[in-house]
């Protein structure tokens, strides 16, 4: 003890009981006082446990089994157990939002296809506590809720709102007097000025009972009913709630995982209209990034041709189908920018002649003028049907404009109307009808870059408009790429655009821009499903087009999704020799080299077939080294093998129609295979060109391989450009995950030699390739590792649980796999900082947790979870801790768990040795566990163990803490599939070997180390939750949720997770100063994971890991200069933990205060053998319920600890922990308030059972008087006297409680004594003590008039009754305290307290920014306090203040000094020091 602070040894740890030793001689003529303060001081003496330590808690389990509640049912048996339901396990189906789910048409499947499918169409496995929305996390007495809540309260009117104003109360009655009034209007006082109005007047009605005789005992029982009566039930719900943050306890349950979208955008295509109507033209929209130089959706294509220009192309279309009808479409933009332009491109049917001469008509002819130029409209129309007839099937590039997107956003958003029209020209040129306009307000934008802000990039709320785009741009031959097209969209933003003076051609395209409704009807996705509400399948649709984002977006797949974009870019065909000029590509998917081969998987355009077999690209006339601007959309097939591939041919066109000339000429021909070393190929290619067709066996390799006898363009250059994009949810298109899953589905298979990439991999370097994959995940990106995070983390947690057998061994993967789990959530954590709730919780891992993760289905034989039978065979080793250990696994199990932990030795020992080494030489306390017998330690493998039962039985136990068998089976079978339901379970649990994840993580987490640990650390939220999941599942699918307690899991497990506890505890305490954000999230994440513990552990078990907690943080309290932090950090810990839901179940509400049975003396022995005056246990049992004596704190263990830390913090000789008041008041208030509006406890009954457990409050803000903030200040007057000295006591007599009033009051004789002061002891008359602010001490207040008014009468008047005389005076003072801090004062004195509240939080923020500029330094500050200005601490004498009380008036000139704790005057009174702080 010698080094334990002065602060913590000045702590009043037994307050109550040394105030009455104190007293004890003054009252030696009051034998029931005397008895009173025996018991008590008794207890005190023989207890060796100080407040600022946490007591040993009862045996929850052991207590309830011995002390069984009389009562069968009702509310009062509620409170003494869990309810049945209290936990749950829901498979919640997954919304889907389509009308069919979007799976594979495929039966046969691979098993990566297979195990994607399954993760996305699988049901939510979510754990319910039930009760949990009535933990204090979630108090229903919020500002906005008590509003609601107090609607139906009667409205109240005071008097003194009604009194007029002393000023003019006299002129009012002089004016009342002179005042002629009517006999109705007379008050009834005058009337006995008249004998005519008395004897006239109506009688009053008679008072019934008035003259009866009524005993005083009914008196007051008819007030105390009528007092009762219409009397608001809720204390709380009529207090306006404390200002507080986000309550640090409140879990929001994470977001659903679903299918991401960004800001919506509908575009809805009206018209397109030129100046001359003679063939069809074909129209496509897409967006565009000029910024990030990228195409940020796919295209979307649109007809608007009349029915007369769609009957051109009979021949040539097959019938459309419903599905490329659409006009209107839906994009998403996920980064929306000042950068991004709409872009809409034409297309015609090809004819003879280059892009301008086509274009031409289009620029002179003008509607107008049709009556003059109708023989030439006439012959272009027949020019235009032949080409149509011919040519029917082939485009030609034609026209573009665009639109900047934010330009219309913007400029719709500041129009007032609900509609606008806005009309865009992009040259100086107009169309005949520009002047035409259908709304009354115009505004014409032109494409310049805007310059407003982020505001004007939403694209959520701006109101719809109408954009009439009148003038395109003829397409250029030569300039037709991407890179073309970023360049004329940046010069279109320059106010002196080239395009600007480029002849445009005219025309009149209308669209509709608005923010997309959340549920529109008629809705396509991407791969043409219907969106829910799809009424009728003959309306035309909307298209959702798939976004392409500008940046990587990290959101886990949640649904199918296999598409591939084929985007041709140019040819060069220049040496290329013959005739090749009109040239056009012809695009196939291949599964197979026959022609009959073609897979109808390519998306139909507009007005076409929903799928077709080949697409053509657009050709340029004349041109024998073209570019390319189609987008081409194929539906990849589920499972792709070597022979898929696609292929393209290269066509010329003849345009005109020559005798023997056939229309198309094959003259090229290159292909694409769509896998490689088993992975999807895509990217950009440049690729030679074959001038025959290619030989047999040509899809398997690639056209870079010199085939022999093979002829090629430009000997064999790469000549065609081509780029393949793939957005897949079964492809990851990264080469660690493609390696890692891969090999992982041929342990499933058991095929070897497994090739990945130019690798053959054989089964006996398996192992190490598997272990180099796992470390090798790191190394991915992060998007795909985001996009695949379910079924990664899948994966991973299987091979913690499940390691393989490889030839014949036993491949420990659980570090590798623990630390790869560690190392990705730690990415995500430090890369998705947007995702972290107040905990540092990232969404996506909360989400994986509370939805997807559900406990291994482990048994190897059991058919397949999922969609489709599992085939293969693997050999597996589990990590289960079976009862009975194969023999034939003894020779393998040393180099299994070599692996695990590169500090232990090689001998060979059992897993517990691990543990028990490794966490000797941390230094933690497992004193409970089973491992400390006393008998020897368990031998190595192959020696003789000691024959004592002790190490016998620590041996066994050593043998089946890792037992391995080997099984035939798929090992994809063993992922996390779907649990078996409850019909059938009891079958296949027989035949069920269960894998217990939660046990083998807790034991990778204990024996981990370095920077595994480190990882783990830093996200222990993730490895809680999942642990808890676990458990839950565990207990659910075993039927044990109604099991016993003690009896749920295995007592190494519980080792496991003291040692896990113990060391996260020593973390937290030794380095909260240093990493001050890792521990708070640390320390919350350990609260969190001991609440979930009570929901499903020993609950004494529990109770002795906070106790563990509590003495390492205690014992490393003593040695800091400022404990505060420390301090708060525990608070937080506590707060979090009695946010249970059934926080007053754990706190034994119903149970006596009964000796607990624990090694500590027993305190009624002790107390009946010191005891002189009485052995009454009763009188003892009420003074512990009043008390924060042993026998209360370990019975309720939670209660206790709150109450505990609100009497440490709050005692004045508590140094450093000031700041801390507010934090502990508002712990206290909102855990009173949640009991106050739970419905559980609106029996008065059962409120009165859990007042009991807040008993002692009472006495610690008995306490707290001298310190609580004077309410009852009027005028600048102190009407409560803080201390009066014995000479002053009569004089004073006037505003105190009489003290033989008192005593008569409490039914106890007044004993013959010198009457002490009012609040002040002897033993604090030095002390200073430091005002709570008028906030805490409101808080306080409501706290105890809660208790008062809740708390059983019969045992709060046999305490008061056994209260000395100046206690019985300080509840009394504080009672009065309570009036006049909660009376009302009037209209105007809560008008002048809204002024205060604002002047005062205008000072606060103008300390706040002295504080962050630095202008106040500790030499201005003592400068301040010298001047009698504003100080951090001003000390002064009551007697020696400014008449008007001010705190700040005090010119004492003193010098603070921290070593200074008292200040005495040269004065004979016993006055009380006070210490103001603003």
């Amino acid at each position: 003890m010698a080094e334990r602070r002065a602060f913590a040894q000045k702590i009043s740890r037994t307050v109550a009981a040394e105030v009455r030793k104190q007293i004890s001689g003054q009252y030696s003529g009051s034998p029931q006082l005397l008895k009173n303060l025996n018991i008590v001081g008794n207890i005190s003496h023989h207890t060796t446990v100080p407040l600022t330590e946490a007591v040993d808690p009862v045996d929850l389990e052991d207590y309830l089994i011995t002390h069984p509640l009389t009562v069968d049912s009702g509310p009062l048996r509620d409170l003494i157990e869990f309810p049945p339901d209290d936990i749950e396990v829901v498979y919640s189906p997954r919304d889907c939002r389509t009308l069919v789910s979007a799976v594979p048409e495929e039966s046969e499947m691979d098993p990566h296809v297979r195990d994607c499918i399954r993760s996305y169409t699988e049901d939510w496995a979510i754990v319910i506590r039930k009760y949990h929305k009535l933990g204090t996390g979630f108090n229903p007495n919020t500002l906005d809720k008590q509003k609601e809540r107090q609607k139906g309260l009667p409205k109240q009117v005071f008097e003194s709102d009604e009194a007029p104003d002393g000023n003019n109360y006299q002129d009012d009655q002089d004016d009342l007097k002179r005042r002629s009034v009517s006999i109705d209007d007379t008050p009834r006082g005058s009337w006995a000025c008249s004998i005519f109005d008395l004897k006239n007047s109506l009688p009053d009605a008679l008072l019934p009972n008035l003259l009866d005789r009524t005993p005083n005992e009914e008196i007051d029982r008819q007030n105390d009913d009528q007092r009762k009566s219409n009397r608001h039930k809720e204390l709380f719900a009529l207090h306006p709630s404390p200002d507080e943050e986000e309550p640090i306890e409140r879990l929001s349950v994470p977001d659903v995982p679903k299918e991401h979208f960004g800001q919506r955008l509908l575009v809805k295509c009206l018209s397109l209209k030129f100046e001359i109507e003679i063939e069809p033209i074909f129209a496509s929209l897409a967006l565009y990034d000029v910024k990030e130089k990228k195409k940020i959706s796919e295209n979307f294509y649109f007809d608007l041709n009349s029915e007369q220009m769609k009957g051109l192309l009979r021949p040539h279309v097959p019938p459309a189908a419903i599905t490329t009808l659409a006009r209107s479409a839906i994009f998403s933009i996920t980064y929306p920018s000042q950068d991004v332009f709409l872009v809409i491109k034409l297309e015609k049917v090809l004819q003879q002649g280059d892009i301008g001469e086509c274009a031409e008509p289009y620029m002179i002819f003008k509607e107008a003028d049709a009556t003059k130029n109708k023989e030439k409209l006439e012959k272009l129309k027949s020019q235009a049907d032949q080409f149509c007839q011919r040519l029917g099937k082939y485009r030609m590039p034609f026209a573009w404009t665009a639109i900047h997107l934010m330009n219309i956003v913007s400029s719709a958003g500041s129009l007032e109307r609900d509609s606008t029209e806005v009309e865009i020209s992009t040259g100086e040129r107009k169309g005949s009808w520009s002047e035409r306009r259908n709304s009354s307000i115009v505004g014409r934008r032109s494409l310049e870059r805007t310059t407003s802000g982020d505001d004007a990039c939403n694209l959520t709320s701006f109101r719809p408009a109408t954009l009439t785009v009148t003038n395109f741009f003829k397409q250029e031959g030569d300039r037709l790429s991407d890179e073309d097209l970023y360049k004329f969209l940046a010069d279109m933003r320059r106010p002196s655009s080239v395009l600007r003076r480029l002849r445009p051609i005219t025309a009149q395209l209308k669209i509709d821009i608005s923010p997309a409704p959340e549920n529109p009807h008629y809705c396509l996705t991407p791969e043409l499903l219907q969106v829910k509400l799809y009424p009728d399948s003959r309306v035309r649709p909307t298209r959702e087009i798939l976004e392409f984002p500008a940046r990587d977006v990290y959101v886990p797949n949640t649904t199918y999704r296999n598409l591939l974009y084929i985007y041709p870019q140019s040819l060069n065909f220049a040496n290329r020799q013959g005739s090749a000029r009109n040239i056009t590509v012809k695009v196939q998917f291949m599964y197979g080299e026959d022609p009959s081969n073609a897979m109808p998987v390519i998306f139909g355009k507009s007005s076409c077939s929903e799928f077709s077999k080949e697409a053509y690209t657009a050709v340029v006339y004349h041109n024998r080294s073209p570019d390319f601007h189609e987008e081409i959309k194929v539906k990849l097939p589920a499972t792709l093998t070597d022979h898929h591939h696609l292929l393209f041919t290269f066509y010329h066109v003849s345009c005109q129609q020559k005798q023997n000339t056939p229309l198309e000429t094959p003259v090229g021909y290159t292909w694409i295979p769509m896998l490689q070393n088993g992975r999807l190929k895509t990217g950009q290619f440049c690729l030679p060109v074959s001038l025959e067709k290619p030989p047999q066996a040509y899809s398997v390799l690639s056209p870079e391989v010199p085939l022999p006898g093979m002829k090629w363009v430009d000997n064999h250059k790469g000549v065609f450009n081509v780029e393949v994009v793939a957005v897949s949810s079964i492809h990851t298109q990264d080469p660690y995950l493609d390696k890692f899953f891969a090999l992982v589905n041929a342990l499933d298979e058991h095929m070897f030699p497994v090739r990945i990439g130019d690798m053959r991999i054989m089964e006996n370097n398996l192992e190490n390739e598997l272990k180099s994959s796992i470390s090798a995940l790191n190394t991915s990106q992060l998007e795909p590792v985001v996009r695949f995070l379910h079924l990664l983390l899948d994966k991973l947690i299987l091979l913690v649980v499940r390691p393989p057998v490889i030839a014949g061994q036993i491949v420990n993967l659980g570090q590798a796999s623990f630390e790869a789990m560690a190392s990705i959530i730690n990415r995500l954590h430090k890369n998705l900082e947007g995702n972290h709730d107040q905990h540092g919780r990232n969404s996506l891992l909360a989400s994986y947790i509370y939805y997807v993760f559900r406990l291994p289905n482990t048994y190897p034989n059991s058919s397949s979870p999922g969609p489709g039978g599992l085939g293969g065979s693997v050999h597996y080793a589990t990590m289960a801790r079976s009862a009975v250990r194969p023999a034939s696994l003894n020779l393998n199990r040393s180099r299994s768990l070599s692996n695990s932990n590169p500090d232990i030795s090689g001998t060979p020992t059992s897993p517990d040795d691990e543990v028990r080494s490794i966490i000797g030489s941390k230094g933690l306390d497992r004193s409970n566990s089973w491992v400390n017998t006393g008998g020897p330690k368990a031998a190595p493998w192959g020696s003789n163990p000691s024959p004592s039962a002790e190490s016998t039985q620590a041996m066994d136990r050593s043998c089946n803490r890792m037992s391995s068998h080997t099984e035939t089976s798929s090992f994809l079978q063993t992922l996390t599939g779907r649990l078996p339901t409850k019909k059938g379970k009891e079958d296949e649990l027989e035949k069920l070997s269960l894998l217990l994840f939660h046990e083998e993580l807790a034991l990778q987490w204990v024996v981990c180390s370095g920077s595994v640990r480190e990882s783990a650390l830093q996200q222990a939220w993730f490895f809680f939750e999942l642990m808890v999941k676990s458990m839950v599942h565990h207990l659910y699918f075993n039927d044990k949720l109604d099991a016993p307690r003690k009896s749920r899991f295995p007592e190494r497990f519980m080792d496991d997770i003291a040692a896990l506890v113990s060391t996260i505890a020593s973390d937290i305490v030794s380095r909260f100063q240093k990493d001050t954000e890792m521990v708070e999230r640390l320390n919350t994440s350990l609260a969190f994971f001991l609440n979930d513990l009570l929901s499903v552990m020993d609950r004494g078990f529990v109770f002795s890991l906070i106790k563990s907690c509590y003495k390492q943080v205690s014992s490393k309290l003593y040695s800091l200069p400022n404990p505060s932090v420390l301090v708060s950090l525990r608070l937080d810990f506590l707060r979090i933990i009695c946010s249970h839901e059934h926080y007053v179940t754990l706190n034994l509400p119903c149970s006596l205060l009964t000796p607990p049975a624990s090694p500590s003396p027993s305190v009624s022995s002790a107390t009946s053998q010191s005891s002189g005056f009485s052995t009454n246990v009763q009188d003892q049992k009420i003074a512990n319920m009043f008390e924060l004596s042993v026998p209360f704190r370990q019975q309720h263990y939670l209660a206790g600890l709150v109450l505990t830390e609100l009497a440490v913090i709050l005692d004045p000789d508590a140094e450093g922990l000031f700041g801390l008041h507010k934090k502990v008041i508002n712990m206290v208030h909102n855990l009173l308030s949640s009991h106050d509006s739970d419905p559980r406890y609106s029996d008065p009954q059962i409120k009165a059972r859990v007042a009991m457990l807040y008993l002692p409050l009472i006495g610690i803000i008995m306490e707290t008087v001298p310190q609580l903030y004077d309410f009852t200040e009027t005028h600048n007057q102190r009407g409560r006297p803080i201390c009066i000295a014995p000479d002053d006591y009569e004089s004073e007599s006037g505003s105190m409680i009489s003290q033989t009033v008192a005593m008569a009051i409490a039914g106890t004789s007044v004993p013959q004594l010198t009457r002490p002061g009012s609040f002040l002891l002897t033993s604090t008359s030095g002390r200073q003590h430091t005002t709570f602010s008028a906030e805490s001490s409101r808080s306080l207040l409501i706290c105890l008039l809660w208790v008062l008014k809740n708390a059983d009468e019969t045992v709060l008047q046999k305490w008061f009754t056994d209260l000395s005389v100046l206690q019985l005076n300080r509840l009394l003072d504080l009672l009065y305290l309570c009036v006049s801090c909660f009376e009302y004062k009037g209209k105007k004195v809560f008008e002048r307290m809204n002024s205060l509240t604002f002047k005062k939080s205008k000072d606060m923020r103008a300390k706040l920014e002295e504080a962050i500029l630095g202008s106040i330094g500790a030499r201005q500050e003592m400068v301040r306090r010298s001047r009698g200005q504003l100080g951090t601490y001003t000390i002064a004498s009551p007697s020696e203040r400014s008449p008007s009380g001010s705190a700040f008036g005090s010119q004492e000139n003193l010098r603070w000094r921290k070593d200074m704790t008292h200040w005495r005057q040269n004065t004979e009174k016993l006055d009380k020091q006070t210490g103001y702080v603003d």
